[in-house]
């Protein structure tokens, strides 16, 4: 069977429209009605129901659904798993939160490398939304992430909070510290909302980010205060470059493992939740400095 129609079928399954699945996988309308009737035909059932409300699966359509989601998972882990490189015995595709690689990445991959010497690494730095999207479809085997996205396809796991402090070049206190000199930052949309509650006199700061590297190179950059990772604020004091604003509170931002469910009880999964929570983010309450 053509992966092509299963990746067809799950798009409609979701979209519940020809149009937009049209739209979304760039193909045309009469492709997708035609890629339909192929998977149906071969199946020997109907797996729609359309009328003017919409499209909609029928019966024999929602049962089919997840193991049409299996085997996109497969035929993806299939294709990896003859693309090893030479030497190796397995490869694993890591994905990991754009804000946590610069400061974990290092340690965790020495230690996945100790533990695992004939495994091959493909890192992709990312955010929540396309690590869960190619975990489901097996692009991705593992991923550390800030926000999970619930599926009956993923399991997830706790790892604890990275801890964000706020620090500046111009002031040590919260009441000092000037909206339009801030950086607002949003690392995750619940971080962004947090924010904004906590701080609300900072939410309409003239600058955004979603990086905590990119709130400190602003702020040597052009001065002014905003919130980042503990350890880079630690770092970052310690170097005379700013100061923590010691009143300001700890914005804390749950970290997860993320895996597909089928994968939730092997060895190595199991093995590589233990290494990414050994380096959790700092607890402390009190800024650093």
């Amino acid at each position: 069977m053509q992966i092509e129609l299963i990746e067809t079928f799950l798009d409609l399954a979701e979209s519940r429209s020809f149009h937009r699945s049209a739209e979304r996988l760039g193909l045309t309308q009469s492709t997708v009605s035609a890629r339909l009737v192929s998977l149906e035909t071969a199946l020997g059932t109907r797996l729609f129901d359309r009328s003017r409300s919409g499209t909609a699966l029928t019966t024999e359509g929602k049962r089919f659904e997840p193991h049409a989601r299996m085997l996109r998972h497969q035929w993806n882990e299939a294709k990896r798993h003859i693309q090893i490189p030479s030497g190796t015995g397995h490869l694993l595709r890591l994905g990991i939160q754009n804000d946590l690689s610069a400061i974990y990445l290092g340690d965790w991959v020495a230690e996945i490398r100790r533990t695992f010497p004939q495994i091959a690494l493909y890192i992709e730095p990312d955010y929540s939304n396309q690590m869960c999207t190619d975990l489901l479809t097996g692009v991705l085997d593992f991923a550390v992430m800030f926000s999970p996205k619930p599926h009956p396809d993923l399991h997830f796991e706790s790892l604890g909070d990275a801890c964000y402090h706020m620090v500046s070049t111009l002031t040590d206190r919260l009441s000092d510290v000037q909206p339009e000199r801030f950086i607002f930052s949003h690392f995750s949309p619940a971080f962004q909302e947090m924010h904004r509650q906590i701080t609300p006199e900072l939410a309409e700061a003239p600058i955004s980010v979603g990086q905590s590297g990119s709130v400190a190179s602003l702020l040597m950059g052009m001065g002014g205060t905003g919130y980042v990772l503990e350890p880079t604020a630690r770092e970052m004091i310690a170097a005379g470059r700013v100061r923590a604003v010691s009143d300001a509170p700890v914005l804390r931002q749950p970290v997860y493992a993320a895996m597909h469910i089928r994968h939730r009880i092997t060895p190595l999964h199991r093995k590589l939740t233990r290494i990414v929570s050994r380096q959790p983010a700092p607890a402390g309450e009190q800024a650093p400095g």
